[in-house]
C-alpha cells in the first residue's frame, strides 16, 4: 500500500471534515447525512480516461488551412499574417492528432511530440481574443478561455492553473476523451511577466509561469481537487455506487494553448536590441522604418528579458502578432454584413419592434470617434452606446418603429431625438429612408453571401440560385442573423430535402428528384424550419406516390425529376405525367 493510500481519511473523517466546511461557510443548515457505511476495499482504485462516445474514437479533422482563413476573413478585418500563422499551426495540430488516430495503434510512435502552442501579440481591441472564439467555433473543439492574473503557483493564491484543464472538462459535458483535444486560451499572459524591481519569491507572477510548464507540455491533471468538497462529495457517491476508487486524469499532451497579451513595454525592448544590431557600416538605421511594427522582430531573448522564464518561452515555439487597427478598418467592421456590433445594436432595438439603420457617412463618422477613444475595436461599442442610448431609452415608449442613425445624429444626438420626437414629418422621412436603406442592405447581403458563402454552399451540395440568395438574404435580414449561420441552416434543410427524396425513390422503386426550382419553392414556405419542409415533402410525395409506382413499372423510366408545378399542385402534375407516359401511340 502506498504511502498516498494510507494518508487518506476514513468515511466518517471525511464526512466530518467537509461537514465542517459547509457549515462554516453556509451556517448550520447546510449538513451532510450518511446513508450507509462505503465498502472499504483495498487496491481497487481505476483510472478514468479511456476512450469513450464523442471521444478518440470520434474524433476526425480534416479542415485546411485556406479553408480555415476563408473563414476568419468573413468576421475579422485585416490580421493577415496573424491569420495565416494561426490557422495554419492550429489545422496542423488537430490533423496531426486525426492522422495518429486513424492508424493501427502498433503503429503509432511514442516518441514525444512538440505542441505548437502560440504567442499571441498586439495592442488592446485587435482582436485577438475574437480570432481564438471563431476558430474554436468553427473547428467545434472544446474551448474555454482564462485571465493569467487570476492564478497562483501553488492555488493558495487566486487559482490553480490546473483548474484550466478541468474546465474544459466541464466544457466538454464531463467527456474527457473531447477535453484533451480541446483549446485553452490564456488572456493577459504579460501580467505575468516578472517584475524587475521585485526582490523574493512572486507566486503570482514567476510561479504562474512554472505552473504552467507541464500543462503546456504535456502532463496527467487529476480531475478531483482536495481542497474542493464538491469533488469529494463526489467521490464518495461514486465509492458508494461502485465500490471502487476512481482516479479521472486528463492528459494534456494534444490540449493545445494559446496565450495572448499587449506586451507593453516589449517593443521597447526589441527596438533597443534592433538599433544596436544595426550600427556599423554595412548596416541601416531602421528605427524610423520600422516604427510601430518592431514587435514583429520578436525574439526569445526579448521575452526573456521582458520577464519570463527561458523554459516558458520554449513552450511556445509560435508567435503572431496583429496590428493595430485604422480608423478605415473599424469603418470596415463596422460596414461588414456580419458586423456583430452593428447587428447587436440592431437587435437590441428589435426587442422593442424599432427598426434601426445606419447610413454609410454615419458608419465612418463613428469610426472616426471610435479611433479617438484609444481602446481599439471596442471603442466602436462605446461610442455606439453614447449616441443610441437616449434613443433606446425613449423611443419603446413612443409610436416610432422606424430609425436612421445619420452623421448629424453620431455628432448631436440629444438635438435629433429632441427633433423626431416633436416633428411628425421627421418621423415620415425617417422611414423613407429606412426602406431606401433596407433595399440597399439586402442587395449587399445577396452579393455577400454569393462571393463569400457560394463555394461553402456548393461543397455542401446547395446551389446558388437567385430566388435562393434571395431567401436567405432576406432571412438574415429579417431575423439580424450571421449569414453564415442562415446558410448553415439553409444548408440542413436541402439536405432534408435530399432525405425525402431518397426515401420516396427507395418506397417506388424509381429514382425521384426534386428540380433546383422545385427545392427553392419548397425553401419559400413558411415558417422555414425542418418540421415544415419535411412536412411538405412528405405531403406532395403522398399524393404522387401511386402514379409514382406506375412509373417504376414502365420499362426505360429509370427517375422522374419533379418540377415547381409538381411542389405546387402535386395530383395534377403526376396525373399528367402519368397520362403522357402510358398514351397508346
Amino acid at each position: 500500500m502506498s504511502e498516498h493510500e494510507t494518508s487518506l481519511p476514513d468515511q466518517k473523517a471525511l464526512e466530518k471534515e467537509i461537514g465542517e466546511y459547509l457549515t462554516k461557510k453556509y451556517g448550520q443548515k447546510v449538513k451532510i447525512i450518511s446513508s450507509g457505511l462505503l465498502p472499504m476495499g483495498q487496491g481497487e482504485e481505476s483510472e478514468a480516461g479511456q476512450p469513450g462516445i464523442g471521444g478518440a474514437a470520434d474524433f476526425h479533422f480534416d479542415t485546411t488551412p485556406e479553408e480555415l482563413i476563408a473563414y476568419l476573413d468573413e468576421y475579422v478585418v485585416r490580421q493577415d499574417e496573424a491569420k495565416a500563422i494561426l490557422a495554419t499551426k492550429i489545422c496542423t495540430h488537430f490533423n496531426r492528432i486525426s492522422y495518429a488516430l486513424a492508424r493501427p495503434k502498433q503503429a503509432r510512435r511514442s516518441m514525444g511530440q512538440i505542441k505548437s502552442n502560440v504567442l499571441l501579440m498586439g495592442p488592446t481591441g485587435v482582436g485577438k481574443t475574437f480570432l481564438i472564439k471563431l476558430i474554436a467555433r468553427h473547428l467545434g473543439v472544446p474551448f474555454i478561455k482564462g485571465d493569467a492574473t487570476k492564478f497562483s503557483e501553488t492555488g493558495y493564491v487566486g487559482g490553480d492553473v490546473e483548474d484550466l484543464v478541468r474546465d474544459l472538462v466541464r466544457e466538454a459535458n464531463g467527456d474527457i476523451e473531447r477535453a484533451q483535444y480541446g483549446i485553452i486560451y490564456l488572456d493577459e499572459i504579460d501580467k505575468i511577466a516578472a517584475s524587475p524591481f521585485r526582490i523574493g519569491a512572486d507566486v503570482s507572477r514567476t510561479g504562474v509561469q512554472r505552473a504552467l510548464l507541464k500543462p503546456m507540455e504535456e502532463t496527467e491533471v487529476e480531475l478531483k481537487v482536495a481542497h474542493d468538497p464538491v469533488s469529494q462529495i463526489e467521490a464518495i457517491e461514486q465509492y458508494r455506487a461502485t465500490g471502487k476508487r476512481e482516479r479521472r486524469l486528463v492528459n494534456t499532451k494534444n490540449i493545445l494553448f494559446i496565450m495572448s497579451g499587449a506586451f507593453a513595454g516589449l517593443e521597447d525592448i526589441i527596438k533597443k536590441r534592433v538599433q544596436q544590431q544595426s550600427m556599423g557600416f554595412e548596416s541601416s538605421v531602421s528605427s524610423v522604418k520600422t516604427a510601430g511594427r518592431f514587435l514583429k522582430q520578436v525574439k526569445a531573448e526579448d521575452l526573456v528579458e521582458f520577464g519570463f522564464e527561458s523554459e516558458f518561452v520554449g513552450r511556445l515555439p509560435v508567435i503572431a502578432v496583429l496590428d493595430e487597427l485604422s480608423e478605415d478598418d473599424f469603418y470596415e467592421i463596422l460596414a461588414n454584413p456580419n458586423s456583430s456590433i452593428v447587428v447587436t445594436k440592431k437587435q437590441d432595438f428589435r426587442v422593442y419592434g424599432v427598426n434601426l439603420q445606419f447610413e454609410d457617412a454615419a458608419l465612418q463618422e463613428i469610426a472616426k470617434l471610435a479611433k479617438l477613444e484609444r481602446t481599439g475595436a471596442r471603442g466602436l461599442v462605446s461610442v455606439m452606446e453614447k449616441i443610441l442610448l437616449h434613443y433606446e431609452k425613449k423611443l419603446p415608449s413612443t409610436s416610432i418603429r422606424h430609425l436612421v442613425v445619420d452623421v448629424e445624429m453620431v455628432r448631436s444626438p440629444a438635438v435629433v431625438l429632441e427633433r423626431l420626437l416633436a416633428n411628425a414629418e421627421v418621423q415620415v422621412e425617417h422611414r423613407v429612408r429606412f426602406e431606401a436603406l433596407q433595399a440597399a442592405e439586402f442587395e449587399r447581403l445577396v452579393g455577400f453571401i454569393l462571393e463569400r458563402m457560394g463555394n461553402y454552399l456548393e461543397d455542401h451540395q446547395v446551389l446558388t440560385t437567385p430566388k435562393r440568395l434571395q431567401l436567405m438574404a432576406k432571412e438574415s435580414q429579417d431575423q439580424d442573423v450571421d449569414p453564415r449561420e442562415v446558410c448553415d441552416a439553409f444548408i440542413r434543410l436541402v439536405q432534408a430535402i435530399h432525405g425525402c427524396e431518397a426515401e420516396i425513390s427507395e418506397k417506388c422503386g424509381i429514382r425521384i428528384i426534386f428540380s433546383e426550382e422545385a427545392v427553392d419553392r419548397l425553401l419559400a414556405r413558411e415558417p422555414r424550419t425542418l418540421e415544415t419542409i419535411q412536412s411538405s415533402c412528405a405531403k406532395i410525395l403522398q399524393a404522387m406516390e401511386y402514379g409514382l409506382r406506375l412509373m417504376g413499372q414502365k420499362k426505360g423510366v429509370t427517375q422522374v425529376v419533379v418540377p415547381k408545378e409538381g411542389v405546387d399542385t402535386p395530383e395534377r402534375y403526376i396525373n399528367t405525367l402519368v397520362g403522357e407516359t402510358f398514351k397508346i401511340e
